[in-house]
């Protein structure tokens, strides 16, 4: 049984990867029964220090003290033996093996001649699971699992190995808000128990809603501890080093046309499974139509489709009358257009080109940049530097390789070059995915100033609050369904059971029924 670990420092903590530091002369306390929430942008280096405490990697400076200890950790297994344990943003389960299989892995507790006792597993499972309300099966295949309940699993695996320090990195990230809320009343319970957490995020109304205490990251330091009293936008200035407005200040849409839509489209993989079944919807000239859902059902094969990256695919998408099912991707952007794609390093930038090489990845034909067959470099040149300036992309040169660059930076080169041109239809894929808090709000602004210029804008994101900050009308899809569309005031509460698989109307007719019980 592991050591009860009543309190965790950090030390002076230095981790460097060659000349980099990712953390520099980091230090905080954890006390016991606290929720000590670690708040910084993307990058901002508090994944690495986590990964430094849970033994993954080894610290270049500094040191790690439990109850006043000096302790090192020369892999994960020593840090779950001292009383650590930790929930990855990715959970690490197997997922064809039950829940007890999981949690017996990496520790298992052989009988006799190699057989598994997974009896004591079991029994450990229902102990932690009773106590703590969680409603895990230790026999349910993972896979057949919810995504809340997998993380449960992974909770309850920590548990099961005497953890007295959790560590939650980005825990709410793949979660609906009925299970964001269940897991805060999961920590509180813990906390009330003795457990430490550290929580990791960089959602500030979760982590002024859960925390003891906030200590702030950025660019690998530490620039403050703040207290959760403390509002969001000090938060957020506390994260980019400036003053951010955090509510986007946008005008009521002024609708035209349906010019955009989608009718029954499907799309299936490789055997034939379907990952996205039977949509339809339409966007009007004007508006922004926000989809939201939790990551992996069906988004990514809507917006692929829509561009011609998918294969599979029967249905209807028509653009002004032009039916863009069969096209090339080439034809589709020529159609006009623009896509903001999930992932941009791999899918909308070049790493080894330059910015302004990436500024017009796709209009390489275009006459105004191509002459003869030869690129037009000064053309090249006079480009990057326009949009270098309206879109306020932090580069030393136009020369300089993208890889360069921060994320914020990067997704403004590829949001400058897709709406560089005259569009029909602006397609945002996550936008502000590992952006900062100060790009965000440029980014938002530009989205929605597309939308007033009168492009139909669909946007994708798993963000529920920035789909509840951009649209007009909000898109709810569930394992590849679509579960109703509903206006943009409508509350978190109904939108989070539609992302759970609840159609509107059944969402409307629960909570409405949970409101008159409650009277």
């Amino acid at each position: 049984m592991a050591t009860l670990v009543m309190k965790l420092e950090l030390d002076n903590i230095t981790k460097r990867f060659g000349a980099f530091a990712a953390n520099e002369d980091i230090s905080l306390v954890v006390e016991e029964g606290q929720v000590h929430s670690l708040l910084g942008e993307n990058g901002a280096g508090k994944s690495t220090l986590m990964n430094v405490l849970y033994g993954l990697y080894e610290p270049t400076e500094g040191r790690i003290l439990l109850d006043g200890q000096p302790v090192s950790f020369a892999g994960p297994g020593d840090a779950m033996r001292a009383g650590i344990g930790m929930v990855h943003q990715h959970f690490m389960l197997v997922p064809v093996f039950t829940v007890a299989e999981n949690v017996a892995l990496g520790d298992e507790d052989v009988k006799g001649l190699g057989t598994l006792d997974l009896a004591t597993t079991r029994r450990r499972i229902r102990e932690i699971s009773d106590r703590y309300g969680f409603a895990v099966d230790p026999d349910a295949v993972v896979e057949d699992l919810s995504v809340g309940a997998q993380q449960r699993v992974e909770i309850v695996k920590a548990l099961v190995r005497n953890a007295k320090i959790l560590i939650l990195d980005e825990p709410t990230a793949v979660l609906t808000p009925q299970e964001t809320d269940e897991l805060m009343g999961i920590i509180r319970q813990l906390t009330e128990d003795g457990t430490s957490v550290l929580f990791i995020s960089h959602k500030l109304r979760e982590v002024k809603a859960i925390s003891d205490v906030i200590t702030v990251i950025r660019r690998g330091r530490v620039v403050g501890t703040v207290s959760p009293e403390a509002t969001t936008s000090e938060l957020a200035a506390a994260m980019v080093g400036r003053s951010v407005s955090l509510s986007l200040d946008k005008n009521p849409p002024t609708v035209g046309e349906e010019t955009f839509t989608v009718e029954n489209l499907s799309v299936a993989d490789a055997q034939g499974r379907l990952l996205l079944n039977g949509v339809s919807f339409g966007v009007r000239q004007g508006e922004i139509l926000g989809v939201a859902g939790v990551q992996g059902n069906g988004q990514t094969e809507l917006t692929e489709a829509i561009l011609g990256l998918q294969e599979h695919v029967t249905g209807s998408v028509r653009l002004h009358g032009k039916e863009l099912v069969g096209e090339s991707v080439r034809s589709t952007l020529d159609a006009g257009v623009g896509f903001v794609p999930e992932d941009r390093q791999t899918d909308g930038l070049v790493g080894s080109f330059s910015v302004a090489e990436n500024l017009i990845l796709d209009r390489s034909d275009d006459s105004a940049f191509v002459r003869g067959g030869t690129l037009n470099r000064a053309a090249i040149a006079k480009n990057a530097e326009e949009k270098i300036r309206e879109f306020d992309i932090r580069t030393q040169s136009p020369e300089h390789t993208a890889s360069t660059l921060s994320g914020g930076n990067q997704q403004k080169i590829v949001m400058a070059r897709e709406l560089s041109r005259p569009l029909k239809l602006f397609i945002a894929s996550q936008p502000t995915r590992g952006v900062d808090v100060g790009s965000i709000e440029f980014l938002h602004r530009r989205i929605v100033q597309e939308r007033d210029a009168g492009t139909p804008v669909l946007i994708v994101s798993t963000e529920l609050d920035e789909i509840l900050e951009l649209s007009d009308r909000i898109a709810v899809l569930y394992a590849g369904r679509l579960m109703g569309i509903v206006p943009a005031g409508t509350s978190r509460d109904q939108l989070g059971l539609m992302m759970a698989g609840m159609t509107a109307e059944e969402a409307s007719a629960s909570l409405l029924t949970t409101s008159q019980e409650a009277r």
